[in-house]
């Protein structure tokens, strides 16, 4: 067994295009299963998902949220030729992949207290727990020869995605996941040696 979760989690990869093949409904279903199993804050399961496979939706959220991105990146002072490109490339990434699930959050189980410091370490508890169910995802998919890759956008556009995809204004998305059977062998990135991430006892301190 340890074996196996070790492979899982050195093998698994970022896979940003998919083969045309249709992902089984079971084996949808089988991953999004993982997820709740995951860790979380006082087991208040602050995770939702929706499954997007319709490809106008996933096309109309698409270029929904590449137009917030293109305001901001106007606001940033991209040349427009580049924001084109990049928006244009967004939304066939996202159209184009067979399956997106959208990550949102929600605080309704977590805990509540008067002050706002209690309550801003309560939101981060819930998106950590949110992002070891989504970690949950990226391996399951791999274990059952799919690809999957993890994208951060619906947190720059909340409202966007809440209106196409009717999404109470209490309710966060947080991530969007695409999924599907990879048509790409994307080599490992790097990764920094323990030596430079692990201290002993106190800060500095060299494993």
């Amino acid at each position: 067994m340890s074996i196996r979760i070790f492979d899982l989690i050195k093998g698994r990869r970022s896979i940003r295009k998919y083969s045309l093949r249709e992902v089984p409904r079971d084996v949808l279903f089988k991953i999004l299963e993982t997820a709740r199993w995951a860790p979380s804050a006082h087991n208040a399961q602050p995770w939702r998902f929706i499954v997007v496979m319709d490809r106008s939706l996933k096309r109309k959220l698409a270029e929904r949220m590449a137009e917030e991105w293109i305001k901001d990146m106007r606001r940033d002072g991209v040349p427009w030729n580049t924001r084109e490109k990049l928006a244009n490339a967004s939304i066939r990434q996202f159209t184009d992949a067979p399956v997106l699930i959208v990550a949102c959050l929600t605080m309704e189980d977590m805990d509540t207290y008067p002050d706002s410091r209690r309550m801003t370490y309560e939101h981060i508890m819930a998106v950590q727990s949110l992002a070891a169910s989504i970690q949950n995802i990226l391996l399951a998919a791999y274990s059952e020869g799919l690809g999957a890759c993890w994208f951060c956008a619906p947190l720059f556009c909340q409202d966007a995605v809440r209106k196409v995809l009717g999404i109470p204004s209490n309710v966060e998305p947080q991530a969007l996941i695409t999924l599907g059977y990879p048509s790409e062998k994307p080599a490992p990135p790097p990764r920094k040696p323990l030596r430079e991430i692990v201290y002993i006892n106190y800060w500095g301190e060299k494993a």
